[in-house]
């Protein structure tokens, strides 16, 4: 017999285009706080991508939105209507694994076809939702295979049209390219960006990979012990963090203590550097975050500040460069080479002082 669950309706204007929203929600394991009163609200037919390290709760959060879990406050809305406790067989949702979780005594068709045969649906229905899966997929003329004899990136092609078959209203994504090689990866990372777009529908996508983050992402959200330090688009993220733990964490960065000489300048290292951020009073101590591609390495005649280079690392398209000046060391790329022990200027353009963040620290 099913349990009798009462749904509560959330105030949602009609048209909205929010389409699940997450209020207040905590949950624990033993004595440990995963997440601590989660607000977070997802849009119709977007990509959302949880960043953040092992443990700050994204797999948790994931799985409070699958019904895998129950938070221990809180609630879940989607499209308005309260399903903090409906099962998952009754969400609109599905999931996909990193393990890809595939029944290997059935066939690539059978293992598709698994969750529409659970409900019941016509034979012939099934046969035409698994062919527009595995065509959705790339994937045609695989379906009598069996997936063990598969690659991963045809296993994990698999594990998605499963999941898509059923055509639900969100796609869940917890790591799914994780075992992966880079190069597959990078290629399955346009593959679902894409099928995204065909579908219509909306991702949600786990993952402590920045640079996946932000190559796949309308909204990335950045989550740090069971809270959220930042939500915004990729661009925002990376160029506008509102923290020292979101500038860290998303990308590399020089943060550097400083002091605003006047609304639109400030002291590094006892050197005035012209900015464009304001809203600072002259006087007030801040930290500065400047990107190292934005680091210009020069004569040390033209230089703000001078320094030695003391590291150079050679990326494939660039040289990742440290400089060791009196009190910091600054992290640049270049497309050109600089030996160690070379003495050279920094130069930084006012619009790339981006932000004055609070309390940052050094890194």
């Amino acid at each position: 017999m099913k349990e009798n669950i009462s749904i509560k309706e959330n105030s949602q204007e009609p048209g909205s285009r929010i389409l699940l929203e997450l209020k207040g929600v905590a949950k624990s394991f033993e004595t440990t706080d995963v997440l601590k009163g989660l607000d977070l609200k997802i849009e119709r037919n977007t990509f959302v991508t949880l960043l953040g390290p092992s443990g700050c709760g994204k797999s948790t959060t994931l799985r409070l939105i699958a019904g895998f879990e129950k938070p221990d406050a809180g609630n879940i809305f989607f499209e308005g209507k309260d399903i903090t406790g409906l099962p998952p067989e009754q969400r609109e949702v599905n999931t996909v694994f990193q393990n890809y979780a595939l029944f290997t005594h059935m066939t690539v068709a059978e293992n598709i076809a698994f969750g529409l045969k659970i409900k019941k649906y016509p034979r012939e229905y099934i046969s035409d939702r698994v062919d527009y899966a595995l065509s959705l997929v790339n994937l045609e003329g695989y379906g009598d295979r069996n997936p063990g004899t598969l690659s991963g990136g045809q296993q994990q092609r698999i594990a998605i049209a499963r999941a898509i078959v059923n055509e639900p209203k969100i796609l869940l994504l917890d790591e799914p390219l994780g075992a992966l090689d880079l190069k597959l990866r990078k290629s399955m990372q346009i593959e679902l960006m894409k099928l995204k777009e065909e579908l219509g529908i909306t991702f949600v996508y786990v993952t402590h990979d920045q640079e996946e983050a932000l190559t796949m992402s309308d909204q990335i959200v950045v989550m740090n012990h069971g809270m959220i330090e930042q939500i915004g688009s990729a661009e925002d993220i990376y160029n506008e963090p509102k923290n020292a733990y979101v500038a860290r964490f998303i990308g590399e960065a020089n943060l550097k203590t400083g002091r605003m000489s006047s609304p639109s300048v400030v002291s590094i290292e006892g050197v005035d550097f012209p900015c464009t951020d304001e809203g600072f009073l002259s006087g007030t101590p801040v930290d500065v975050m400047i990107r190292p591609e934005d680091v210009e390495l020069v004569d040390p005649l033209a230089g703000q500040i001078c320094g030695v280079v003391s590291d150079i690392i050679f990326k494939g398209i660039f040289y990742h460069i440290t400089v060791k000046t009196d009190e910091y060391e600054w992290k640049a790329c270049s497309t050109m080479p600089t030996p160690v022990g070379t003495k050279v200027g920094i130069h930084v353009d006012p619009f790339n002082i981006r932000n004055m963040i609070q309390g940052a620290k050094e890194i």
